[in-house]
C-alpha cells in the first residue's frame, strides 16, 4: 500500500536506514537551496547529490523538497527533518573524533586515582612526565584510599591507579614500578635517631604513631612490627595524614615509619626531628600502577609505566624491571 505521500513504505521493521550520503546531500540542499551550489559544497556531481536526496525520501517515505524550474524548497517535512539529519551528521563526525583520539596514543582524558602516602611525593615527577612527554594527555588526579581507589578502578569510574602493593584483586593487574624503604621518624633526643644499622626489633619496644585505618601505609607498619616480633597493636595516638603524623613526633609523642620517598618533604617542616635507617634488608613498600586486565589502552598504561621507572630513577627508591 502506498503511504499518504505517495511514497512506497509505511510503518514496520522491514524499511532500509538512511546513508549518511544521504543525509549529507540533504542537508546540503537544505543549506544551499540550490542543487548546483550544494553538490559544489560537498565534492558530488549535481546528479549524483539530485539522486541521493530522492532516494532518501524514497527511503524516509516523505516529500522533503519541492522542486521547480527555478528554485528549490523545503517541504514541511523536509524543514522539520533537515533538523534531525544535521544533528545525526553532527554525532557522527563526533564519533569519528572519539575514534580519532583512541587511535592516537596518549590523548583524551586518563582518570588516574593516587593514595595519599603517594601523591604529594611522586605527582610532581609524574605530572611533569606527562607535561613534557604525552602533552596532548588529559590527565585526572583523584586521591582516595586503596578501597575506594580500587571500587573506582573496577567500576570503570578510573582507568589507572598508582599506590602500594600487593593487591590480590581479580581482574586487576599490577605494574611495578619501584621498592622503596621505611626510615625512623624520631624527636629530637632520641636514643635512635640519626642512628643507621637500627635492629628491625627496636620497633617492639617503642611508641608508634600510625595513620589512621583505611590507609594502607598503616596497615604496612603494622606488618612490619608483627614482623619485628611485636604482638599487640602499637596505636594510641593515629593522624589523618603524614604530615600531622610527624608534627606529633616533633611534638614529642612517639616515633612513626615513613616511606623515603616522603622523608624529606615531610621532615624539612620541622627542627626538632631525626631520621633513622634500618639494618638490611630494611623494611620497604612496593609502588605499581594498576589497571584493569584487558584494558582496551593497556598498552599505553604499560608504556607510561616504564616512562614513569625512568622518571623516578632519581628519588631514593629501587627501581623495578617491568618483569618484576
Amino acid at each position: 500500500m502506498a503511504s499518504p505521500t505517495g511514497r512506497a513504505g509505511g510503518k514496520g521493521g522491514g524499511r532500509r536506514s538512511p546513508s549518511l550520503a544521504q543525509l549529507r546531500a540533504f542537508t546540503a540542499v537544505a543549506e544551499h537551496l540550490h542543487f548546483r551550489d550544494a553538490a559544489a559544497a560537498i565534492g558530488m556531481s549535481q546528479p549524483a547529490l539530485s539522486g541521493a536526496v530522492s532516494a532518501l525520501e524514497e527511503t524516509l517515505g516523505v516529500i522533503l523538497l519541492e522542486r521547480t524550474t527555478r528554485k528549490v524548497l523545503l517541504s514541511p517535512a523536509g524543514e522539520r527533518l533537515a533538523v534531525r539529519a544535521k544533528a545525526v551528521l553532527a554525532e557522527v563526525g563526533a564519533l569519528m573524533e572519539e575514534a580519532e583520539a583512541v587511535r592516537a596514543p596518549f590523548t583524551g582524558a586518563l582518570r588516574l586515582g593516587v593514595i595519599p602516602t603517594v601523591a604529594p611525593y611522586l605527582l610532581p615527577t609524574v605530572l611533569r612526565l606527562v607535561h613534557d612527554r604525552y602533552p596532548d594527555l588529559d590527565l585526572q588526579v583523584h586521591e582516595e584510599q586503596t578501597a575506594s581507589l580500587l571500587e573506582g578502578l573496577t567500576a570503570g569510574r578510573l582507568d589507572l591507579l598508582l599506590l602500594a602493593v600487593p593487591l590480590g584483586v581479580p581482574g586487576v593487574l599490577e605494574l611495578p614500578l619501584f621498592d622503596e624503604d621505611f626510615v625512623l621518624v624520631t624527636p629530637l633526643g632520641h636514643g635512635l635517631g640519626g642512628r643507621e644499622g637500627i635492629p628491625r626489633e627496636a620497633l617492639r619496644e617503642l611508641r608508634l604513631l600510625l595513620l589512621d585505618e583505611g590507609h594502607c601505609l598503616r596497615d604496612q607498619a603494622l606488618d612490619i612490627c608483627r614482623e619485628a616480633g611485636r604482638a599487640d597493636a602499637p596505636v594510641t595516638t593515629t593522624a589523618a595524614g603524614l604530615s600531622t603524623l610527624v608534627q606529633l613526633v616533633a611534638g614529642g609523642l612517639g616515633v612513626t615509619l615513613l616511606p623515603r620517598t616522603a622523608v624529606k618533604v615531610e621532615t624539612t617542616r620541622s627542627d626538632q626531628l631525626l631520621t633513622g635507617y634500618f639494618a638490611d634488608p630494611a623494611p620497604t613498600r612496593r609502588i605499581a600502577l594498576a589497571m584493569r586486565s584487558g584494558a582496551a589502552r593497556s598498552t599505553e598504561y604499560q608504556e607510561l609505566a616504564e616512562a614513569l621507572r625512568g622518571a623516578l630513577r632519581p628519588l631514593p627508591v629501587r627501581v623495578l624491571d617491568a618483569e618484576v
